[in-house]
């Protein structure tokens, strides 16, 4: 049993915890004091006793993970912080202000979180990926997620519980707070932990019930966490919302709002304190496992043969791994189909199945990157728009992943519309930082697969079901933000400015308008995003008019990327691009369906001329 002056202390931390997430919310005029409230017991005796965490060191290695997945407590995580000595109570009173470290939800601009928060359903998923890369690198460092009640009905929870729970990831603790009121008004469940308990026991999750606003049943429950072997634990806390004031607790409408009367809710809590938390640092040094590696040697196809740039994915990503230990990759358990098991087969302990939980695919992505690793996650284009919040959220992060969406567009055929990703270049353009590449053949894709392994942000690669002409010899570099001016004369009457499956049918269109004595540029514009704005506002100037072809939707992709870099030069700038609802047919036919094969786009030529 823990001792009275033990209890105490952790009490009286607590009330500080409150009294300045109270302080904060009214400094700001607005924030979450109250959802702060309810868990400060959960995380004085977390701080005080369990976590092991060098904050004059973020970086290293052996530190553990906290992670607020209830991201809009930031108010306790600040006044956490403050008692761990790294932020003092002058920066903890610019919460919400312009410019301050300390944001309305928690984001890496403060060296001691490791991602973004605030959408929930999130900090979970995450600490599972984080978790996996401690198993990984075999460390000892455990992770440990706040979730709140409200978030528990987010489907991407229950992907992380059942990943964790058959995964056995024994190094990661979900700290439940169940304060039974959400925004609007009572959580599904309530205050019936048990509701809970049973959903996580199902996964295979050790569960503990406690009173949240017990430093004895916490401290018990987190060390029964870290003595728990081969399963997850989740700590079920069943706490009071705007716990120590009665103004707010557990007062519905109080949510997201500073107190009416912060000074009198502080007196009720017995006033401020200035109390230091000394956390523990990791017990020993340690240094994570790192693979071995050999020279790197991509594959190569000859120029006139045909091959699809996924193939040409896969076999670079095998290659890739050989040269860097420090890649990973993840399936959607479609790794047959984008041949990302090619790298599952030479490298199973930096494969990761995720099966078909997107957004969990996505999340434990942005877990492993944490942890300095570099990971491809692989599944169909189409499918990527299920995990878009995630992806969304690794932008605000500054979290380097890099997806990768095969099945791209119409030219995959048979399959029909409900497979077909249409939208999936404006879906990354429009997120913060990224990057999009859309290779046209097998030298090109297996040169940017590898370029990626080091560009920052969220990036993406865009590869083609069926085979494609290689028109690219082997050992070609493609830089990000370039492009390939593959057709061009001093007569040029147009450009056309295609990316992937459309480079070929362009290329098509250009050797049929020269027989016809209309001579017209052609760029490969592989590099979405960034543009190459040069190559771009020379064709804009030098022809005046461009033909962008995509096999995308009209809205977000190659054209408006065209568009935006020479709008204000004012050339003619046609969009062809896929308008209608597909059905099934050929890859051929649907080109010609859709208006992007090589007779769509001449005719488009001859009409703009």
């Amino acid at each position: 049993m823990m001792p009275e002056r033990d209890l105490q202390y952790l009490t009286e931390l607590a009330a500080q915890l409150r009294v300045d997430s109270v302080r904060a919310a009214a400094e700001a005029g607005s924030g979450h004091p109250t959802s702060s409230m309810s868990a400060a017991d959960l995380m004085a005796v977390l701080f005080a006793c369990h976590l092991h965490y060098d904050f004059e060191n973020p970086d290293n290695p052996a530190n553990d993970h906290l992670i607020f997945s209830k991201g809009h407590a930031s108010p306790l995580l600040y006044a956490l912080f403050k008692a761990a000595g790294v932020v003092d109570d002058k920066e903890l009173l610019t919460f919400r202000r312009r410019g301050s470290r300390l944001e309305g939800h928690p984001t890496p601009r403060l060296p001691w979180v490791d991602v973004a928060t605030g959408s929930l359903g999130q900090g979970l998923p995450v600490g599972v990926g984080v978790a996996m890369a401690g198993r990984l690198e075999r460390m000892p460092y455990r992770v440990w997620v706040l979730c709140g009640d409200s978030e528990l009905a987010e489907g991407s929870i229950w992907e992380a519980a059942e990943h964790a729970g058959c995964e056995g990831l024994a190094n990661l603790t979900a700290i439940v707070d169940v304060n039974r009121l959400g925004q609007r008004g009572p959580t599904r469940h309530g205050w019936d932990t048990g509701a809970y308990a049973r959903r996580f026991g199902a996964f295979g999750w050790h569960t503990i019930e406690i009173d949240g606003h017990d430093p004895g049943q916490i401290d018990y429950a987190l060390s029964d966490a870290r003595n728990t072997r081969r399963r997850p634990t989740v700590i079920l806390a069943k706490t009071r919302k705007g716990e120590g004031a009665l103004e707010v607790e557990n007062r519905e409408g109080a949510h997201g709002k500073p107190l009416k009367d912060p000074d009198k809710a502080i007196e009720e809590l017995g006033g401020r304190r200035d109390l230091r938390v000394e956390v523990h640092k990791p017990e020993a040094p340690a240094a994570p496992y790192r693979f071995e590696t050999r020279p790197m040697s991509l594959p190569a196809y000859k120029v006139g043969d045909k091959a699809a740039t996924r193939t040409a994915f896969g076999e670079a990503l095998a290659a890739l791994g050989a040269a860097r230990g420090d890649i990973v990759a993840l399936d959607g358990e479609v790794a047959d189909s984008t041949r990302a098991e090619a790298f599952g087969k030479e490298f199973p302990e930096r494969f990761f199945e995720m099966y078909i939980a997107e957004q969990q695919l996505v999340a434990a992505a942005i877990g492993l990157q944490v942890r300095g690793w570099k990971p491809y996650a692989a599944t169909f284009a189409a499918f990527l728009t299920r995990a878009y919040d995630f992806i969304r959220m690794a932008g605000v992060s500054r979290a380097s992943i890099r997806l990768v969406g095969s099945h791209a567009g119409v030219a995959i055929g048979e399959d029909g519309p409900s497979q077909m990703g249409l939208e999936d270049l404006a879906m990354l353009r429009a997120v913060y930082g990224s990057t999009v590449l859309y290779p046209c053949d097998a030298n090109q894709a297996a040169a940017l697969t590898a370029e990626l392994a080091d560009v920052e942000g969220v990036s993406y690669l865009r590869t083609t079901r069926g085979e494609t002409p290689v028109i690219y010899p082997p050992d070609e570099r493609f830089p990000v933000g370039g492009s390939r001016v593959l057709r061009h004369s001093p007569n040029d009457r147009a450009t056309i400015v295609a990316a992937g499956v459309t480079v070929h049918e362009a290329l098509a269109a250009a050797d049929e308008l020269g027989g016809a004595g209309i001579p017209v540029g052609v760029i490969d514009l592989y590099s979405v995003k960034p543009v190459d704005t040069a190559a771009l506002v020379e064709a804009a100037t030098t022809t005046g008019n461009l033909i962008t072809v995509e096999d995308h939707r009209l809205e977000g992709g190659l054209g408006d990327a065209v568009s935006d870099a020479v709008s204000e030069l004012g050339p003619r700038v046609v969009k062809l691009a896929v308008t209608g609802l597909p059905g099934s047919a050929t890859p051929e036919e649907q080109l010609a369906d859709a208006g992007i094969d090589r007779h769509a786009i001449a005719e488009a030529v001859k009409r703009l001329l």
